[in-house]
């Protein structure tokens, strides 16, 4: 029987077996991963076509490609914020598709952290506020201090009290940082963190990044059309049209 496992396994260089095997468990996977929506039209639209990838414990990966080519799409079916049309996703060992948005959601919150181009922070809430936000559905009863700690480590210990209005881009970059590794999350994924900030700060946001992830051991996967950034990274993902180079 062909199973999705089998297939992966199939597309590991027979080299690579052996190390694989005492390798640890990989902390996200795509298996024969795919994604079509349906045009205004009714016509089939493929997005992406049959990707598979492991990312075990403590890799950076950037995720590259054209624009429209489904790095965003793939950062999106990896957190579980969309389902495929074919494949899986596994986060920590799970198959995503048969959950339910709820068991999706609380499996976000158990493993992954994620830091989006537009900030995404609630604009009613205070920088505090939006950190101690994921503690408290966690149900962290140390969800300020713990968020308090956090904008100390993120250089934003003067700001607990303002609204995203009144922060820079990067101070609400850095929030949102501060944010998705509050919850000591095994996975953050970032997609294109720097596309709203200009060079200098950007760079500063990835340096905090690249930082932090390696104090709290975690994994990293970023969408980025920066090169320079990419470069920064353990590995590579090219997508082109779709369909994983290499």
């Amino acid at each position: 029987m062909v199973t999705a496992s089998s297939l992966l396994e199939a597309a590991t260089p027979s080299g690579a077996a052996e190390a694989s095997a005492s390798a640890p468990a990989p902390v996200i996977e795509a298996v024969v991963l795919s994604k079509t929506v349906t045009t205004a039209e009714g016509a089939p639209l493929p997005i992406l076509h049959e990707i598979s990838f492991a990312v075990r414990p403590g890799e950076t990966v950037a995720v590259v490609g054209a624009s429209g080519s489904g790095k965003s799409t793939l950062l999106g079916l990896l957190a579980g914020l969309d389902t495929p049309s074919g494949g899986q996703v596994r986060l920590a060992g799970t198959d995503l598709a048969p959950l339910s948005e709820d068991r999706r959601a609380i499996l976000r919150g158990q493993h992954l952290g994620f830091v989006f181009q537009s900030f995404q922070l609630l604009p009613a809430l205070s920088a505090l506020e939006n950190v101690m936000l994921p503690l408290e559905l966690a149900g962290r009863r140390d969800a300020a201090a713990v968020a308090r700690g956090w904008l100390a480590r993120v250089g934003l210990e003067q700001r607990l009290s303002h609204t995203p209005k009144h922060l820079s881009g990067g101070e609400q970059q850095r929030v949102a940082i501060a944010r998705a590794f509050a919850t000591s999350p095994r996975l953050v994924l970032a997609d294109e963190p720097t596309g709203n900030l200009d060079a200098a700060t950007g760079e500063k946001i990835i340096d905090l990044m690249f930082a932090l992830n390696a104090d709290e051991g975690t994994t990293l996967i970023l969408v980025t059309h920066d090169e320079h950034l990419a470069a920064r990274c353990s590995r590579v993902l090219k997508l082109n049209a779709g369909r994983l180079e290499g």
